[in-house]
């Protein structure tokens, strides 16, 4: 049984009062040696994208916004444009590296990480939430608000 911890989007551009805290506790998660693969998940925004056109997001679009603010070492990092992390490369990465367990955590608990463990949930994947290793730049009431929703919607024994 092999154990992924999948550290979702802790870029410079989500790093604030709210998070600051959080990515401190991450790295300590990193070098715990609880898991047997570690990969990162990076957001990539353009002026061709929904968040732009849509809704003015300006984040996340030059090198230094998306820059990861933990030492990625040899980690895999995927690259991605939209909330999920959940892709083919990651579902490829997950088959050839015979991950059973997924752990989550990083920034945002109410975007990229809850749609995150959606989607792993409904693909029959067995996943948890880090609840103590996420957070919201929007703060800890957004936080609680949305590892609660995550309770109901993949079971409460997976938000640990």
């Amino acid at each position: 049984m092999k154990k992924l911890l999948l550290v979702i989007d802790v870029q410079r551009d989500f790093v604030n009062e709210n998070t600051l805290n959080t990515l401190d506790n991450i790295k300590k998660l990193i070098n715990s040696e609880k898991y047997d693969l570690i990969a990162f998940t990076r957001f990539i925004n353009d002026i061709n994208s929904i968040w732009y056109n849509k809704l003015n997001y300006k984040g996340c679009m030059t090198k230094e916004q998306q820059e990861i603010m933990l030492d990625t070492k040899n980690y895999k990092v995927f690259n991605k444009r939209v909330y999920t992390a959940l892709n083919d490369e990651l579902k490829q990465y997950i088959k050839e590296n015979n991950i059973d367990k997924i752990y989550l955590c990083g920034f945002d608990t109410d975007a990229c990480v809850q749609k995150t463990a959606l989607d792993l949930f409904e693909q029959n994947y067995e996943v948890y939430v880090l609840k103590d290793y996420c957070m919201s730049c929007n703060g800890k009431e957004t936080h609680e608000f949305y590892i609660n929703n995550m309770r109901r919607l993949i079971g409460n024994d997976k938000i640990v």
